[in-house]
C-alpha cells in the first residue's frame, strides 16, 4: 500500500462493485471521466455432458476493479456511482493502492486485453499438450501466433514431427512443476 493519504491527488484505489457489476460500475465510474481498470481471465471449460470446451471470461478479482482519482474532489461521487459498493478503505479513509502493482498487473495483459496468470513459455522451451486430441504429445515451443491466443508447437510422436498450432492455454512446460 500507498503512504498517501486521501486526497493528495490522483491515485489508484480498489473499488468494491455490487456481485456481477465490475462492468457497470467501470462504465460509470468512466462516465465520471474516472481511469479504470478492470483486469480480466479468460478461462476454459468444459460441458459436462458433451466434452466441448467454451471460453468464460471473469474478473481477475470478482467484485472488484482499480480507478484513478482525487479522492478529495469526488470520493463522494465514486462511492454513489451505480454498481459500485464502496471503496476499499482502512477506517474511513480510501486506501490508496501503489502505482507497481497497477503496473505489474497491467505488465502481465496481454493485446488481448486477458490477464497471462500462466507460466511464461519461450521459443525453444520443451511442452506437454495437456488436454483435447492431443493430450500428452510432446513438443517444442515455436511462436506465438497473431491472434494471441494460438501458439505454433512441433511435436514429437514416433519418428514424425509436424507443426501444430494449438491453443496457448492447452500446454505446460515439460519440465514445469504445474498439476496437469
Amino acid at each position: 500500500m500507498n503512504s498517501e493519504k486521501a486526497g493528495d491527488g490522483n491515485s489508484w484505489y480498489v473499488i468494491h462493485t455490487n456481485p456481477g457489476q465490475e462492468e457497470r460500475a467501470d462504465s460509470n465510474l468512466k462516465a465520471w471521466n474516472v481511469q479504470t481498470f478492470t483486469p480480466k481471465l479468460r478461462e476454459r471449460r468444459y460441458n459436462q455432458y458433451t466434452g466441448r470446451p467454451t471460453e468464460l471470461i471473469k474478473p481477475l478479482f470478482p467484485r472488484y476493479i482499480f480507478a484513478r482519482f482525487d479522492a478529495g474532489e469526488i470520493l463522494h461521487k465514486v462511492r454513489f456511482t451505480r454498481g459500485v459498493s464502496d471503496v476499499v478503505s482502512f477506517g474511513s479513509i480510501p486506501t490508496p493502492v501503489h502505482p507497481d502493482i497497477i503496473k505489474t498487473i497491467w505488465l502481465r495483459t496481454g493485446k488481448d486485453g486477458f490477464v497471462n496468470i500462466g507460466e511464461e513459455i519461450k521459443p525453444g522451451d520443451e511442452i506437454v499438450v495437456k488436454e483435447g486430441p492431443l493430450k500428452d504429445f510432446i513438443g517444442v515451443f515455436e511462436r506465438d501466433t497473431k491472434d494471441a491466443v494460438r501458439v505454433m508447437v512441433l511435436l514429437k510422436a514416433v519418428s514424425y514431427q509436424a507443426h501444430v498450432v494449438i491453443k496457448r492455454d492447452m500446454i505446460r512446460k515439460l519440465n514445469s512443476a504445474c498439476p496437469g
